[in-house]
């Protein structure tokens, strides 16, 4: 399949109203660039892509022009079953994912039976210059490592990262919401010393707040722990 005939068939599939939606909850990217595909419909064609091998060609054409393709590139990565080329491959993708749908909708199925390797990567990704590859190395410590192999060295290498990007930082918040979820008496400290920034630090109690994975008892105690401006 050329390039040409891969974004016919994207329009094959345009939902104008779905677009106008994506424009909206996507403000970081232009528009013009959206086309309005449905996200089972992009599955399946990385799906068919990774079946016929097809999908090695379309991996090597970046930057897209297209958010749909970003999409895809990152559903083909996600789908693909040897962690060499699935690695290599985020390698080359991390540093154009450039919103946080591409970045948080890209989940390797690879990586649940390789977290040693994986971790050497999240501790690289995690101190990238790139918001979205950082973003993308809190989200998998997020999914990977706040159950069974939760350490408490994790979230304190979340509290070190600053920075002035609001996808980063609604990460993090998003992590330590999860992370207080999961191993409470581990990670409130954290919010008890104020480790995170104000920002970070109270948006964080507002995700606890609104989750149902979170007592009242433990609702109430951290929203004593809010910082006043």
């Amino acid at each position: 399949m050329t390039q040409t005939e891969l974004i016919t068939k994207l329009y094959s599939f345009q939902d104008l109203k779905y677009r106008k939606m994506q424009i909206r909850i996507i403000p970081s990217i232009d528009s013009e660039s959206i086309i309005g595909v449905r996200t089972p419909e992009l599955k399946s064609m990385a799906k068919n892509l990774l079946k016929t091998g097809e999908y090695k060609r379309f991996l090597e054409e970046l930057p897209h022009t297209y958010f749909e393709e970003n999409q895809l590139h990152a559903f083909i990565i996600s789908g693909m079953k040897d962690l060499g080329e699935c690695l290599e491959a985020l390698e080359k993708f991390l540093p154009y994912v450039d919103n946080w749908a591409t970045c948080d909708q890209m989940s390797p199925k690879i990586f649940k039976k390789n977290k040693a390797v994986l971790l050497t990567y999240i501790k690289k990704w995690i101190e990238s210059n790139h918001p979205y590859t950082i973003r993308f190395g809190v989200e998998m410590l997020m999914a990977h490592f706040l159950d069974d192999d939760y350490d408490p060295v994790y979230p304190e290498m979340v509290s070190k990262i600053r920075s002035e990007e609001y996808y980063v930082n609604m990460m993090i918040a998003w992590y330590f919401a999860t992370a207080l979820a999961k191993q409470y008496e581990s990670v409130i400290p954290f919010i008890e010393k104020k480790r995170l920034d104000d920002w970070t630090h109270n948006k964080a109690i507002q995700k606890c707040v609104e989750s149902r994975r979170i007592t009242e008892e433990h609702k109430i105690y951290l929203k004593s722990l809010k910082v006043r401006n």
